[in-house]
């Protein structure tokens, strides 16, 4: 966190940085704050220890145009949080990376107020689908999980939670022009109408528009058109009851991903123009509609209880198209996708401590279905049904209950959530023969918090948390079975004894920390670590060892160390560093190859991010440096990606009272402004053996983004 002393107060600079375990004495929520907050502590409600941490929407204006558009281009100066992107303008949607301490994102719980959101095929997050410019802030919780936040499928990769910028009490607008390179543009508008009745009654209204050209080959990133509405209405003296709808509709081009020897040399091959060919751009192509609906009703029975309740409704309509090798078949996987459910809660405030019970329900009616066509014509023809990842109905039934309190300077919470997920059964109107049976799941999910203030200066905590994983890719297992069906029934297995071998991954992680606040100097590392069982990865059938196949069975370890370190030079000037080490390693060999104790793939030991925030009148200017040190893209560690220092830069200026009460805000986004070549995407499952098994993707080249704004 970066903090300003002055005459003995604590006021907050531009820029500020946190661990997700950082956790803050008493003392600091009595802060006289003299400029506006980029990052803060943030724990849920009903809780004492501070164990997440909270990008603001200056935090998240700060990242520029691609923090605009996408959630985990908001938060990629964290802290532990490594973000991988084909495209800079953040409108490439399903084709990044993001790893929390080493773990996937698409295994993070996203959830927008606690509700999830999700989606299958791919499983995880839609980190595309809300405006950013539409959220107040992002809640990040790295390692133990609270238990009143929605796990979708999951949180092993900890949980990301968006809070909504609901219409406010008072009457006003935003308008934002931005353009750049490769002919990108969005127009962003945003009304608010303040109070409009006696009861409080209030809405909000914003549109967007993007689209870019991308940076290397044929195609557009977009557009992309999103709606959010949003409507607050007090209840009584007691009761809030809030509603937001989003919707996004967004289409792209995608970019052609590289093998390990392409990606030494062939930086801006892409897809082509032969339409013949499946490599030809317009058969790599997605178009994704989302639609989400949710409301949060919160209503104070008397100075003990409280009640929150959480309905929602949750659509994704999608098409995905991409070449299957370097043939002719073009796989396109249509996602039909409705959630539904709540979250009940009931808060009580004992003398002693508070408590919070609650129970979460979700129905997911999903379709999943691939199917195979062949370019040879010049003209996408259907060929056969490739495979059904999902079709039918699943249940999630989880109940928890959590207690928090403090006793002089010691804070204390702990909490458990019980998870149940009812799979459906699966059939296969291609071949019965892939028929699955439907599965209960089910696992406890503890957690347990503690911080103890030493001094005004000196802060020790821990944090504990049980975290998971469902079962996913279901799709890759139905191919392969599919296309290897002779030597299965030969050796007397089903697609059903595959899945037989598919469980919850889980993880069992800890944070501990110590916290230094001085004059002009704070410190603040944060130990993690973390045991991984039931990972998914690739085995050898013994009686047949021509198959290889997923199957829950691996095991990793993990530890590392997250540090903050900020230097208060002046009143207009504050440098900060943050490095992360982490080790993350196989505890056993996979298939036979030596990887016992190999770094998992895509997880870099050293990272981090540097800066200078400075400040002279209107303007502001921030220079900042990114670290991503040596990574691999195989479990064997013989594809070796090189370190690379990048560096941006973030310009504004802003004038108060341009007009009445109006401000506006002119700013410059430069991204990789050295333009360096580097691998930004790895994408390849953590068991990636063989050579051309891993997916890389470049990084983008130096890109500029302009905006004008004027808010009101």
């Amino acid at each position: 966190m970066l903090l300003k002393r002055k005459k003995g107060a604590l006021s907050l600079s531009c820029i500020i940085l946190i661990g997700s375990s950082s956790l803050l004495a008493a003392e600091l929520e009595a802060i006289v704050v003299e400029a506006e907050k980029i990052v803060m502590p943030t724990k849920q409600s009903g809780e004492t220890v501070y164990t997440g941490s909270e990008v603001t929407s200056k935090g998240i204006e700060l990242q520029g145009t691609r923090g605009s558009g996408n959630a985990f281009e908001s938060i990629r100066t964290l802290p532990g949080v490594n973000v991988e992107s084909a495209d800079d303008s953040g409108l490439n949607a399903e084709q990044s990376n993001m790893r929390v301490r080493g773990v996937s994102g698409s295994f993070a719980a996203m959830s927008i107020e606690g509700i999830p959101s999700y989606g299958l095929g791919p499983i995880g997050g839609r980190d595309y689908i809300f405006d950013m410019h539409n959220m107040e802030s992002v809640a990040v919780y790295k390692g133990g999980v609270p238990s009143d936040i929605g796990s979708g499928v999951g949180n092993r990769g900890g949980a990301i939670v968006l809070r909504p910028k609901w219409a406010g009490e008072v009457f006003g607008f935003d308008v934002v022009q931005t353009v750049g390179g490769n002919s990108f543009t969005k127009s962003y508008f945003r009304l608010d109408s303040g109070k409009i009745n006696a009861s409080g009654t209030r809405f909000s209204g914003a549109v967007s528009y993007a689209k870019a050209d991308k940076w290397r080959g044929e195609g557009e990133l977009g557009p992309r058109k999103n709606v959010n509405l949003s409507l607050v209405q007090p209840v009584g003296e007691d009761g809030l009851l809030k509603v937001l709808y989003n919707r996004n509709d967004h289409e792209q081009h995608s970019y052609r991903a590289l093998s390990y020897s392409q990606i030494q040399t062939d930086y801006k091959t892409d897809f082509g123009t032969n339409p013949a060919q499946n490599s030809y751009y317009k058969y790599n192509k997605s178009s994704f509609v989302n639609d989400d609906l949710i409301a949060v009703f919160s209503y104070d029975l008397s100075e003990k209880y409280s009640l929150h309740v959480k309905p929602y409704f949750s659509k994704e309509d999608s098409l995905n198209s991409y070449a299957q090798g370097s043939g002719t078949i073009v796989q396109q996987r249509v996602r039909d996708i409705e959630r539904y459910g709540a979250i009940v809660e009931v808060g009580v405030a004992l003398e002693s401590m508070k408590a919070t019970v609650g129970y979460h329900y979700e129905n997911i009616n999903a379709n999943v279905v691939s199917n195979n066509y062949n370019a040879a014509t010049g003209s996408l023809v259907f060929q056969n049904v490739a495979g059904i990842a999902a079709a039918g109905t699943s249940h999630v039934h989880s109940p928890f209950v959590k207690f928090a309190g403090e006793q002089g300077d010691l804070k204390w919470q702990a909490g458990v959530k019980y998870f149940e997920f009812q799979d459906s059964d699966v059939r296969d109107i291609s071949d019965p023969d892939a028929n699955r049976v439907g599965r209960d799941y089910t696992l406890w999910l503890p957690t347990l918090g503690l911080s103890y203030d030493i001094s005004s200066q000196w802060e020790v905590y821990g944090n504990y948390g049980k975290n998971f994983i469902r079962p996913y890719s279901y799709a890759p297992l139905v191919n392969y079975y599919k296309a290897n069906k002779a030597k299965f029934e030969a050796i007397g297995m089903s697609a059903q004894n595959l899945f037989d071998g598919y469980t919850t991954e889980e993880s069992n992680t800890i944070d501990m920390g110590v916290r230094y606040r001085g004059d002009m100097v704070e410190v603040s590392p944060t130990f993690f670590a973390g045991k991984h069982k039931n990972l998914l990865v690739t085995v050898i059938n013994p009686q047949d060892t021509s198959l290889l196949y997923n199957q829950n069975a691996g095991k990793a370890s993990s530890y590392g160390v997250e540090t903050e370190i900020n230097l208060y030079l002046n009143d207009a000037t504050t440098v900060f560093v943050t490095p992360t080490y982490t080790v993350f390693t196989y505890d056993n060999d996979i298939r036979g190859s030596s990887t016992k104790n190999n770094q998992v793939v895509d997880v870099p030991k050293w990272m981090g991010h540097a800066g200078v925030v400075y400040k002279f009148g209107n303007f502001e200017l921030v220079p900042m440096v990114r670290y991503l040190g040596e990574r691999y893209g195989n479990a064997t560690n013989t594809e070796k990606i090189e370190d690379v220092w990048l560096t941006d830069l973030k310009a504004t200026y802003t004038k108060k009272n341009f007009y009445k009460k109006s401000t506006l805000r002119v700013s410059l986004d430069i991204y990789n402004m050295f333009d360096k070549k580097y691998v930004s995407i790895i994408n390849a499952s953590d068991d990636t053996l063989t050579p051309f098994g891993t997916a890389y993707y470049q990084g983008s080249p130096r890109s500029a983004m302009l905006s004008f704004g004027i808010s009101y």
